[in-house]
């Protein structure tokens, strides 16, 4: 037996890629609008060098996990904390893009905007999950979307510890775990009494109308489970999980997953049921039945 202390420092060994189809082979009609827009040569360029920012992010976040870091705290009223690791994690991301997409501008959670007004928007949350992280729950993830006009067009979610990431957009969804590819598909169940429910937390609901929305789709559906954060909304796209509802996003908490979900063949938008463009509300749904289904709950 070893010393019993895992060694958290070292990122896991990039896994092997296997091949995959070039954007311009992809069918018609599953490619996002915002996916189709790009120049094909631009698209393959952005999911390659989204793969490279996996190693980049798990070099800069592994180190401070399951250690001694000061904890700050971003919500006077509340309890909103980072890290030394969130800010060393979405500095280290925005030099690889900055050095590789000088042009693009880049929206992080932890520092200002960098040319806010380019088309190409690169989306980051360098620690989704650092309630997780501070605690040594694994279930913590890097998350790095690329918007077009706006629109969300591809995302990664990567999990270094357990050394897996997700990545979506232009009609396909990838699980990357070691060194096997898998292609992602959602769950066909269209029945709210046979699906399930994820949140990461029952205090994100704090308004009382949205919690009565919240309790009435969950009071429907087979099971409900809150904490896991962003890997929620990637076990959906894998086809494990058939709903995620939450309240009191922000754009960088959704912005990467939102590709990662409909290329699997999944719905996202607000509990309106409109695009989502800013954060706030949010629903994810297996499939298009079952997300009318948990809006008429949600819609109120």
């Amino acid at each position: 037996m070893g010393t019993g202390h895992a060694d958290y420092n070292t990122p896991q060994r990039p896994p092997r890629l296997l091949a995959r189809p070039p954007v311009s082979s992809w069918p018609a009609g599953t490619v996002s609008t915002a996916a189709r827009n790009l120049d094909q040569v631009l698209a393959q360029e952005l999911q390659d060098f989204l793969r490279e920012l996996v190693s980049i992010a798990a070099a800069a976040s592994l180190p401070y996990f399951r250690q001694t870091v000061a904890i700050d705290n971003k919500n006077a009223d509340g309890f909103d904390p980072v890290t030394v690791a969130d800010r060393e994690t979405e500095d280290a991301l925005r030099r690889a893009i900055e050095r590789r997409f000088p042009e693009h501008g880049i929206i992080g959670e932890e520092r200002p905007p960098h040319r806010p007004d380019a088309r190409y928007q690169w989306v980051i949350d360098p620690i989704d999950g650092t309630r997780a992280f501070i605690c040594g729950l694994p279930t913590w993830a890097t998350l790095v979307g690329v918007c077009d006009g706006g629109v969300p067009a591809f995302g990664l979610m990567s999990q270094p510890v357990v050394g897996e990431y997700f990545i979506g957009g232009g009609g396909t969804s990838m699980n990357v775990y070691r060194d096997r590819e898998t292609v992602l598909a959602t769950s066909e169940v269209a029945e709210l009494a046979q699906s399930s429910l994820f949140a990461t937390s029952p205090t994100m609901f704090a308004e009382r109308e949205a919690a009565n929305r919240f309790g009435a789709l969950s009071a429907h559906v087979r099971l409900t489970r809150y904490g896991v954060d962003s890997y929620a909304y990637c076990l959906l796209a894998a086809g494990h999980v058939e709903l995620v509802a939450e309240a009191g996003l922000g754009f960088y908490d959704i912005a990467a997953l939102i590709p990662i979900i409909e290329a699997a063949g999944g719905t996202v938008t607000d509990w309106a049921g409109r695009p989502v463009r800013g954060g706030g509300t949010v629903v994810a749904a297996a499939n298009p039945a079952l997300h009318a289904r948990a809006l008429e709950l949600l819609a109120g």
